[in-house]
């Protein structure tokens, strides 16, 4: 169609379209694989959080048989785009979107009529879906970077040390998780701030988010600017056990990021997509940065030493 024009991709098998209307334009999102998820959870996690007054891309239309739906366009102004221009007031934009944060946190339903007409309930994020992601890490990059000899015991003692870590987190699954909540899945809508990228969402811990908006692997940040923007979460959230979360906040920060790595190898490797290879070493730095700071780390710590020295000081 003369009308469509391809969009860049993202690190899904989804494709993207957008389509020039007289009046407004809208984006086709196509999905051959995984299609159940990134068309109708997608959709219904998207129902979910405007029926809450979230700005997310509303359906024009479906075509379910032909592995596409029609959404609302956002336009390409990302908050990822706009954070990097200069003269740019950071902290500002990152108190917004802690305050869109917590309006996210505070949803209650978990469940949508989705546009097949059939209930769609967000699953809780469980002890093993957490252990199953951070062993991506063992799985794609130990196996690729490891020598032969190495890797089998890496990977027993890195999937026990995992599990511990996961017992030791102690706040309830009981928040929803958009799961990938960063600068690059924010646009801004006029003068609101939109959210994509979605269709992983589940109930978990309310310190997941938080993490993965700070300890962003896309976007550099110092030390004392991601402390700014935890502190303002802290003081917008009265009743929170500080050190409890504090320590989930830590755990989660490091095994999303080694699920990071494992998932940026992966997307390598299996699928030709190597641009993902260079936020890596930035990857490393913020699991070097986390594991320095609580003792909880103190195996991990010691088993990346001894098998990636180059990357843990």
């Amino acid at each position: 169609m003369k009308n469509l024009k391809k969009l860049k991709g993202d690190a899904s098998f989804r494709e993207f379209y957008r389509k020039k209307g007289k009046n407004t334009n809208s984006i086709i999102v196509l999905a051959k694989k995984e299609k159940f998820k990134n068309l109708i959870i997608y959709e219904a996690i998207n129902r979910i959080l405007n029926k809450n007054k979230i700005l997310t891309p509303k359906l024009f239309k479906e075509n379910y048989k032909k592995n596409y739906i029609e959404i609302q366009d956002f336009g390409d102004d990302s908050i990822f785009k706009i954070l990097k221009k200069k003269k740019i007031n950071k902290l500002l934009y990152f108190k917004k979107i802690i305050n869109l944060l917590l309006r996210i946190q505070s949803i209650k339903n978990k469940n949508i009529t989705n546009f097949k007409n059939k209930i769609y309930h967000i699953p809780k994020y469980n002890e093993k879906i957490l252990i199953d992601e951070a062993n991506l890490f063992s799985k794609w990059y130990a196996e690729q970077n490891l020598k032969n000899s190495k890797k089998k015991i890496f990977t027993k003692k890195f999937d026990k040390i995992i599990k511990k870590l996961v017992s030791n987190i102690q706040l309830k699954n009981n928040v929803f998780v958009h799961r990938d909540f960063h600068v690059s899945n924010l646009m801004l809508v006029r003068d609101e701030i939109g959210v994509i990228d979605s269709q992983d969402a589940l109930i978990g811990n309310r310190a997941y988010d938080l993490a993965s908006l700070i300890d962003d692997v896309r976007f550099k940040t110092s030390k004392s600017f991601k402390k700014k923007v935890y502190d303002y979460y802290l003081k917008k959230q009265k009743n929170l056990i500080k050190n409890k979360f504090k320590n989930d906040f830590e755990i989660l920060s490091v095994l999303r990021n080694l699920k990071i790595i494992g998932i940026f190898t992966r997307l390598s490797l299996r699928d030709g997509k190597k641009k993902y290879i260079k936020l890596i070493p930035y990857t490393w730095e913020l699991i070097n940065m986390r594991i320095k700071e609580n003792e909880v780390f103190f195996d991990l710590k010691n088993l990346l030493s001894q098998n990636f020295e180059k990357k843990i000081k």
